[in-house]
């Protein structure tokens, strides 16, 4: 696949390293030349200096072969006349816009990208989707991580394994014969800085991290069953008033009226138009590293402290000294990869990679067949995949038992007529059926093959 990619700051970086790692041709714009350098320096792709929204621009990077646009510049603008331009002079067949502005996004709006409006066929919304994995994240706190499938009838939770786990060193098959209406299968296993997918015979042991497809009611029981028990926080502090921050406070205070919510914001403006916006939520103007504004907050009777700005190293650091004030626990942003190793270490309970959920969404319309959903896990060495099977899909019409998977998948739910089915080995795949499986990344292509639109898998 032919791709163009406008914008080569953190996403557009990670959106080109992924692509580029699966033998895509990508191309990649920027007018910023040490950005172009640094990343054609780094990863097989092309590199054009240049506006990503100028057809000459965009000739010169291939769009009249293209299969897709991905623009993922800092201005919501220049996304769109990109797609625009690669549509109009050169009939790119997909073109995806990161969109930032929130008045772009209101629901009154909710027409302005429909396809007979514009010519972008994904719009992305970075800020929104991370405000609803913190969102997420919130309201389980024993998970690692949480995605929802399937008309958010199935999650996948990421749980660590503590050492009090009531189900380590128990193989997976008999949690499964002792828990029979506990909708809920571990398909993989993060152990030792390795992921592996996880079989019948596999059991847990403490410090692992165990990734689980589940019906969406049994997420609490399922992290019971884990040990985790942790209850949801009623009293929050999110440092940044920024799009996270504001639509995490607001949905909070629309979904949960009781929790007390405080936000610290270093601008003042800002701090001004966030307090107006919000009614209940108390706005503090100063910064998430000053002890006196974290103790006006009442930090030390906080039960989680949530950091939203766009420095890494505040919300790092603002989280820890939280912590060291007496707040029970903290959440936090960090966009750098090279910062995600280190975080346990200084004291971070849970963190979010914004970027990691972007590329993701890309991921979803980069993949070949009927595939509805993807959601990349550990830097991309795994993906959490729903897809629909078709009547030519050979998952169809046999028992679990005879199916042939190939290595590096495991199948975690199917979702039919708005029922949630555990696999077993007598469960048969059925046509429009979605199928939520868990896939290594050298799988993937078995994956898209599993679920290809044409018969020429056979």
């Amino acid at each position: 696949m032919k791709v163009i990619i406008c914008g080569a700051g953190q996403v557009g970086y990670g959106i080109a390293e992924r692509l580029s790692q699966e033998d895509n041709d990508v191309s990649v714009i920027d007018t910023s030349a040490s950005l172009v350098n640094a990343i054609t320096e780094t990863l097989d792709v092309r590199g054009y200096v240049g506006h990503g929204a100028h057809p000459d621009v965009l000739a010169k990077a291939g769009a009249e072969q293209a299969d897709m646009i991905i623009a993922v510049t800092l201005y919501d603008e220049v996304n769109i006349v990109a797609c625009e331009v690669a549509h109009a002079l050169f009939n790119v067949p997909t073109k995806i816009a990161r969109i930032r502005a929130q008045s772009y996004l209101k629901p009154e709006y909710s027409d302005l990208f429909s396809r007979q409006h514009m010519s972008i066929d994904v719009t992305i919304s970075p800020e929104i989707e991370v405000g609803k994995m913190v969102l997420r994240r919130i309201s389980f706190p024993g998970a690692t991580d949480i995605v929802r499938f399937a008309e958010d009838s199935i999650a996948m939770v990421a749980i660590e394994c503590m050492e009090d786990c009531p189900v380590l060193n128990t193989p997976l098959q008999q949690l499964s014969e002792l828990f029979p209406d506990l909708m809920a299968t571990v398909v993989g296993i993060f152990r030792g800085g390795r992921l592996s997918i996880a079989h019948s015979g596999d059991q847990l042991h403490a410090g692992d991290l165990a990734y689980v497809i589940c019906q969406r009611e049994h997420v609490r029981r399922t992290l019971g069953l884990f040990g985790h028990e942790e209850q949801e926080a009623r009293r929050i502090i999110i440092a940044g008033g920024g799009n996270i921050g504001h639509y995490v406070a607001r949905t909070i205070e629309d979904l949960q009226p009781k929790t007390r919510l405080k936000i610290i914001e270093t601008d003042r403006e800002k701090a001004a138009a966030v307090s107006e916006q919000l009614r209940h939520t108390v706005v503090l103007h100063g910064s998430a590293l000053d002890q006196n504004i974290l103790q006006q907050a009442d930090v030390q009777d906080a039960d989680l402290m949530v950091t939203l700005t766009n420095s890494d190293q505040i919300n790092i650091l603002g989280a820890v000294m939280a912590k060291s004030l007496g707040c029970k626990s903290n959440l936090v942003l960090v966009n750098s990869s090279s910062l995600n190793n280190v975080t346990k270490t200084v004291g971070i309970d849970a963190q979010i990679n914004p970027r990691a959920v972007t590329i993701s969404r890309v991921l979803q319309h980069v993949r070949k067949g009927r595939i509805r959903s993807v959601y990349a896990v550990q830097q991309g060495s795994a993906e959490v995949i729903e897809a629909e099977a078709l009547e030519t899909s050979p998952l169809v019409g046999r028992p679990f038992r005879e199916l042939d998977l190939p290595d590096g998948i495991r199948i975690g739910a199917i979702y039919r007529g708005g029922t949630v089915l555990r696999p077993s080995g007598d469960t048969k795949i059925k046509a429009k059926d979605r199928v939520v499986l868990f896939s290594t990344a050298e799988a993937v292509k078995n994956v898209e093959q599993m679920f290809r639109v044409s018969i020429q898998y056979f």
